[in-house]
């Protein structure tokens, strides 16, 4: 519409709304050699009341709205595929999953292979280190008879291999064998050696562990209540040093103990209260225990009277001199 006419927009149930003209620009008025006017009443220019125009308002409605086939013939209207979005960000395409990995895999097996290659190389250029020769020096060997064999007496090996009987003390003279002497002739196989130790069914299970090989004993009584035992048991000792493992496991309570000079760990024991029971005598008990190479000794002295710690000190002593 022109700027200097007046429109109506009319509504369906007739109603008419008025709407001031826009006045002409300067610049038009200069164009058409006139200056601004006033605005005319719309009564004066329609020559209509206003109920008049009320009433021509649907017919106007109708005369002045476009044919609907011009409507829909209309192919101005813009592709909705051609607007552009309304956010106005750009649109970022994702990166596809697993490309970094497989970049980084690449690249470790390109530096192996890399790697491999040059230490090749290197090698190819280097010259061949050479091998020792097959060839030893001859070892001087000693010339002559060699050293003559140890004798029995020397021999502590010899000495032990032998009657281990022999190597126990002598009776004493005036002494007599004891009543309950353990064994057979003077050795005891490893079932007589358990039976005299407490608790015999473990005792031979441990023996076996230990690699008992043989013991020997002997006995001597004076008078009707000093009695005397010794026993040297030996150990094959393949594994570890049995014999001396054994005599440092004796359990003895309620004794006093002294260390026995010249045996390592050897002790002495001797029992300051006696044992008693009801229709016995009272018993004093000293013992012995100490080991050299692979044989045990242990001695047991019991009398119904205390046992000087001079008597058994010089017993243990003297048998361990024979070993």
């Amino acid at each position: 519409m022109r700027a200097d006419t007046e429109s109506v927009l009319r509504v369906l149930w007739g109603d008419g709304l008025e709407v001031e003209a826009v006045p002409e620009t300067s610049e038009a008025a200069e164009a058409s050699g006139q200056g601004p006017q006033a605005p005319q009443p719309l009564e004066e220019k329609t020559g209509l009341t206003p109920g008049e125009m009320s009433e021509q308002a649907p017919e106007r409605a109708a005369e002045q709205a476009p044919d609907a086939a011009d409507v829909t013939g209309v192919s101005d209207a813009p592709d909705v595929s051609d607007v552009p979005d309304a956010t106005g960000v750009p649109v970022v395409r994702r990166r596809r999953r697993g490309r970094t990995t497989l970049l980084i895999a690449t690249a470790a097996v390109l530096g192996l292979v890399a790697g491999t290659c040059a230490g090749f190389l290197v090698q190819a250029d280097r010259e061949p280190t050479e091998l020792p020769s097959l060839s030893q020096p001859v070892v001087a060997q000693a010339r002559g008879a060699g050293p003559e064999p140890l004798s029995a007496a020397q021999d502590r090996q010899v000495k032990t291999d032998g009657d281990l009987r022999k190597l126990l003390l002598n009776r004493p003279k005036g002494t007599k064998e004891s009543d309950f002497a353990p064994g057979h002739d003077g050795w005891l196989d490893l079932a007589d050696y358990a039976h005299q130790l407490s608790d015999s069914d473990d005792q031979f299970g441990a023996l076996v562990g230990n690699e008992f090989r043989r013991a020997a004993d002997t006995t001597w009584q004076v008078g009707d209540t000093y009695d005397v035992e010794i026993r040297l048991v030996q150990f094959r000792q393949e594994e570890k040093p049995a014999a001396e493992e054994w005599a440092g496991n004796w359990k003895v309570g309620g004794l006093r103990g002294w260390s026995l000079p010249g045996t390592g760990e050897g002790m002495v024991y001797v029992a300051a209260k006696p044992e008693t029971e009801a229709g016995y005598l009272p018993v004093y008990r000293a013992e012995a225990h100490a080991s050299r190479g692979d044989i045990a000794m242990e001695i047991w002295i019991y009398d119904s009277k205390p046992i000087p710690k001079k008597t058994i000190m010089d017993l243990a002593r003297r048998q361990m001199e024979r070993l």
